[in-house]
């Protein structure tokens, strides 16, 4: 460890990562560039690296005015990217740190070494523990959970399975796996019928890697199933059907503090007008307000908080969480999954919940860089 004084100290130098492969492509720019105007470039240098939809990874420009919704208007990668076909290439070894900009016939450009990378992506191709293994081969510190706990949060069956061997709540559901439905969909049909006549309808269809209420359907009887599965398989050949659980929709923040997980006070997801679902929609376009903090009893504040933090422990996730639940009718709480990144913009539920908890969204990115920074790479 270098014993220069820290006045004298260079900037730690973050990669900022962002857009991705994933249908929450738009969802993660906008939570880069809340992001970007949000960390202290009194401590930190900045290099904004944004993945395009189609997996180019692309230097872009550090403006966050550029990337935000405006009049129904998703913002993407390639929007802000810098000009040229070239692509950002990180280095696939230990001890190097330093970035390169690649351009067929051109000689490669260095970038300079990068200190963090605070991997931003939402969904599939980045927030599920894909983007976390390339940054262990190459030894780059980065922010949040590990390879393990990002593959177990994006996949809502194993995070159901893993909630259930720790005694954690979870609610009625069942899985459509790829080979089984392009195998014999009768069989997988009559399936989840045999489910729906046991807990009854409505069900929740919904990809199994997927995120922000996308692909979600919520089907009433029969004859809707096939197209709710199709539409969820259009973005993951999995699948997982949920029964519908009647009740309040609780979330609560984790956040990884020297002495541990601690988490924030709880919010509430009030029903949303013209909405049959907290969907993609109600959650982006028409802003669904979120009650902070929840009104619920001393109890079932101190119950909720437990369990998220219960939660974050059962899947071995480090830095940040948000966990979110049904708070049902009889009182007791189910746990429906948790985001091992979750969203960042400004109207997020996750840097809402921990400002009304004491921390600041400038601290809460501060942080989880310094957390980052502190912690190695490879098995710990």
């Amino acid at each position: 460890m270098s014993t220069e004084p820290t006045s004298q100290r260079p900037k730690p130098r973050v990669a900022v990562v962002f857009g991705g492969r994933s249908s929450e492509h738009a969802v993660s720019v906008v939570t880069a560039g809340a992001v970007l105007r949000a960390i202290d470039r009194t401590r930190y240098d900045v290099l904004p690296i944004g993945i395009t939809a189609d997996g180019r990874w692309a230097l872009t420009a550090d403006d966050p005015e550029r990337m935000v919704f405006t009049e129904r208007q998703l913002p993407s990668v390639a929007q802000i990217a810098e000009p040229g076909t070239g692509a950002v290439v990180l280095p696939v070894e230990p001890g190097r740190s330093d970035v390169v900009y690649a351009e067929v016939g051109s000689v490669p450009k260095d970038l300079g070494e990068v200190d963090v990378v605070l991997p931003l992506l939402h969904g599939p191709y980045g927030e599920d523990g894909t983007l976390q293994g390339l940054l262990e081969l190459s030894g780059v510190p980065y922010a949040g959970s590990g390879v393990l706990s990002s593959a177990i949060g994006m996949d809502k069956e194993y995070m159901k399975r893993v909630f259930s061997s720790f005694n954690l709540p979870v609610g009625p559901y069942l899985a459509i796996r790829p080979r089984e439905w392009e195998r014999d969909a009768a069989a997988a049909r009559a399936r989840v019928l045999d489910f729906a006549r046991e807990v009854g309808w409505p069900l929740f269809v919904k990809p199994a890697r997927a995120g922000s209420s996308m692909g979600i359907s919520r089907v009433t009887g029969p004859d809707g199933l096939d197209a709710a599965i199709e539409e969820a398989r259009d973005l993951d050949p999995k699948v997982i059907v949920e029964a519908q659980l009647s009740g309040r929709e609780i979330e609560c923040g984790v956040l990884e503090f020297d002495d541990g997980p601690r988490a924030s006070v709880p919010a509430e997801i009030p029903p949303v007008s013209a909405h049959d679902f907290y969907d993609f929609e109600a959650k982006y376009i028409d802003s669904a307000e979120g009650i902070v903090p929840a009104p619920l009893t001393e109890e079932q504040t101190e119950r909720v908080r437990t369990l998220a933090v219960l939660a974050f422990e059962a899947a071995s996730c480090e830095g940040l969480v948000r966990a979110d639940f049904f708070l049902q009718d009889d009182g007791e709480f189910v746990i429906n999954e948790i985001n091992t990144m979750p969203g960042f913009t400004p109207i997020s539920m996750f840097p809402r919940m921990w400002e009304a908890s004491g921390v600041s969204y400038p601290e809460l990115v501060d942080r989880l860089l310094q957390a980052a920074l502190r912690r190695s790479t490879g098995l710990r």
